[in-house]
């Protein structure tokens, strides 16, 4: 009998709580999902769910006896969410589906926990375990699947993907977390057969999964086994196996120089590299207009940072940078980080310096600061220009030529004032 380890969470005040008001004639709630798959694989738990026999409309019932909040987040379906000890738990009555078009499914309660499980997605996540006793409950092969690893639809993956559709790309990011370079050919198959179907949902239930998917410590693997089940081209234009190397040669970057993942940062590898047709694809992907903009400053550099565009190209402000652009150097690193931020700055150092720059280009931000223009228009006026559009000039130059040499004081700003004027 397999146990779960001695997981903190088991002993949380809160949960207890929750397991007591919901517990019936021996019958009490299990832990499903994430939590016992995380635990047995030694990994941090952030979130609990609890499988139930209970109807929706006793949940909550008893919950509110037992002082516990209880919010109705999905009671049609069988969700209801307990807030206890400032931790949410979501709790759904034990199911099985009635019908599913590929986007949403109609469900009929059960009192079996068994049903329940066949019509999750995958056997590792459809494993059960009594909280107390610590005993885990596996009709689905979930537990022999955890320890290959392996990701395996529950039954026949086919019909899994039928029920809903974001299930191919659940796939593959499970495969990213979990799955090392172990593929189960009856799932990979059902995905490369379905994978039209991602048309039919929504382009943020996509955003979302792919940007989890990116997150995942590397998902080099299941990126390219995504670029050969034909996935993107059913959700994203233009990713293909030169994106994929461009993603190889980021992550490799990244753990050489402990630079925590960042999905946004992958995701601008995968994308074309002129930022028109990148933003295109991240509007399309309905991205918040913060992430939108994000993926810009990566691929467009302003001319006024100094640096020139790449080869080829006639425009630095429409136009991406080359994996190996010489251009992007650790001189230029200041720059970008003064007019796009550090984190874009940094993004920018990652994907397109060359090899021979990385370490200097990070290491020229670290300890960063923006420093602040030493002087204003009224500066100058003061200093005897004459007021009207020179000023403005005038300041644009002197504080181009401030940052070319690396942010001096205000002395050498107001000498670089009388240099530029005469």
């Amino acid at each position: 009998m397999t146990q779960l380890p001695g997981s903190e969470w088991r002993i949380s005040e809160g949960l207890k709580s929750i397991l007591a008001a919901l517990s019936v004639d021996g019958q009490v709630p299990y832990a499903v999902g994430g939590a016992v798959r995380d635990s047995l694989l030694g990994l941090p738990v952030s979130d609990v769910d609890l499988a139930t026999p209970l109807l929706p409309n006793e949940v909550m019932e008893r919950l509110e006896s037992a002082g516990i909040k209880a919010i109705p987040t999905g009671i049609d379906h069988g969700t209801v969410t307990a807030v206890a000890d400032g931790k949410n738990y979501e709790i759904t009555t034990y199911r099985r589906d009635v019908a599913t078009d590929g986007r949403r499914a109609t469900v009929a309660f059960s009192a079996d926990w068994r049903e329940d499980a066949q019509r999750r997605d995958f056997t590792i996540n459809a494993l059960y375990a009594d909280v107390e006793s610590g005993e885990v409950l596996d009709c689905v092969g979930g537990l022999d699947d955890l320890k290959t690893p392996v990701i395996r639809f529950i039954g026949e993956a086919s019909e899994r993907i039928a029920e809903d559709h974001l299930r191919i790309l659940r796939y593959f990011r499970f495969l990213a977390r979990f799955g090392q370079d172990q593929v189960d050919a009856g799932a990979f198959d059902a995905c490369k057969a379905a994978a039209a179907k991602l048309q039919s949902l929504s382009r943020e239930r996509i955003a979302d999964e792919l940007l989890k998917l990116l997150a995942t410590d590397d998902p080099r693997f299941a990126v390219n086994q995504m670029i050969a089940a034909n996935i993107f081209s059913n959700i994203v234009s233009k990713i293909d196996g030169e994106g994929a190397a461009l993603l190889e040669q980021l992550i490799t970057r990244e753990k050489a120089f402990a630079v925590r993942p960042s999905a946004l940062r992958r995701l601008v590898a995968l994308l074309p590299k002129d930022a028109a047709s990148a933003s295109k694809i991240a509007k399309n992907l309905r991205l918040s207009k913060k992430l939108q903009q994000a993926v810009t400053h990566r691929l467009v550099i302003p001319a006024k940072a100094g640096i020139q565009p790449a080869k080829n190209s006639s425009n630095a402000l429409n136009s991406g940078f080359r994996r190996n652009d010489e251009n992007v150097s650790a001189r230029a690193i200041p720059a970008l980080a003064y007019y796009q931020g550090e984190e874009a700055a940094r993004d920018i150092a990652l994907l397109f310096s060359p090899d021979t720059e990385v370490a200097a280009c990070l290491k020229a931000l670290e300890g960063w600061q923006k420093p602040v223009f030493p002087i204003k228009g009224g500066d100058l006026i003061t200093m005897g220009m004459e007021p009207g559009p020179a000023v403005a000039e005038t300041l644009a130059k002197v504080e181009a030529a401030w940052i070319e040499e690396g942010f001096p004081g205000e002395k050498r700003v107001r000498e670089l004032v009388e240099h530029t004027n005469r």
